[in-house]
């Protein structure tokens, strides 16, 4: 027996289709199948019928009227974090550009956390507190071309914040798991660790981003998606964009290797409405 159906399309993930049949009005359930769909491939780029609306190629950071550099409300202390396993100390001048490409460099610092720690001088950008006051909201797709850092303790994150909360971490990644982005949404909770050894890796130029949808969020890795988390961020979600590398504690990832300076490169960062 063949049954034809019309045209169906889905997201990617795992699902499970049931059927059934009558005759004589009695009811046959016929042989559950199980369907993966991994990635959808060709078709239409997620910025696509948008239009143009955050756009940094990096020729020169604007500090104050694009970029602020020195406090985050995401960090405890405006400009160190320590309860969050970071052994950051915000500097403007730990973010540098060069021929259209952004560099953030950790170095040991002086300065001692209130855990005891010696902090590490750092970059972070963010559009809180700036003359643009930009912000990404639902329909939005925000995309970063990036170099993966190669040495323990390097944190990289480009990710979203808003009055403590409106978080969705468009990627982190952490050296020792080489192939590895973790991918979530702590808006409405979901996210996934990605593995792709072919495409991500220490000293890689990688080209990841996130469509904001309302009720369901993609992310997008060298122009493929690899990922829906099915739960969104709501049709009245906004928050400033954040990027920047952190430098890890030790508590769930190695921390530095000594004291030699590591650093996170970043072509551009543009989102499209």
């Amino acid at each position: 027996m063949t049954i034809t159906t019309g045209r169906r399309s889905f997201e990617p993930g795992e699902y499970v289709m049931f059927g059934f049949y009558e005759i004589a009005g009695r009811f046959y359930n016929l042989p559950h199948v199980k369907l993966s769909v991994t990635s959808t491939q060709g078709g239409l780029p997620p910025s696509a019928g948008k239009s143009l609306a955050f756009g940094e190629e990096f020729g020169r950071i604007s500090w104050g009227k694009r970029w602020n550099g020195s406090r985050t409300s995401a960090y405890e202390y405006g400009d160190h974090n320590p309860k969050d396993n970071k052994l950051d100390w915000l500097s403007p001048s730990a973010v540098s550009t060069h021929a259209g490409v952004a560099t953030f460099t950790a170095r040991p610092s002086r300065r001692i956390l209130e855990n005891g720690r010696l902090a590490w001088e750092t970059g972070l950008l963010t559009t809180e507190n700036t003359d643009e006051d930009f912000m990404v909201r639902p329909g939005d797709y925000a995309e970063t071309r990036v170099r993966l850092p190669d040495a323990h303790g390097a944190w990289p994150a480009l990710w979203t914040w808003k009055d403590g909360n409106g978080e969705v971490d468009v990627f982190e990644y952490h050296p020792n798991n080489f192939d590895l982005l973790e991918l979530t949404n702590r808006v409405r909770p979901a996210g996934t660790y990605y593995r792709d050894p072919e495409s991500i890796g220490p000293g890689r130029w990688i080209t990841i981003g996130v469509h904001f949808g309302a009720h369901s969020s993609d992310w997008y890795l060298n122009g493929r998606r690899i990922y829906s988390d099915h739960t969104g961020v709501g049709n009245n979600w906004s928050a400033h964009l954040i990027l920047n590398l952190s430098v890890c504690a030790g508590a769930y990832h190695p921390p530095p290797e000594g004291r030699t300076p590591f650093s996170f490169a970043v072509d551009y960062l543009r989102v499209w409405r």
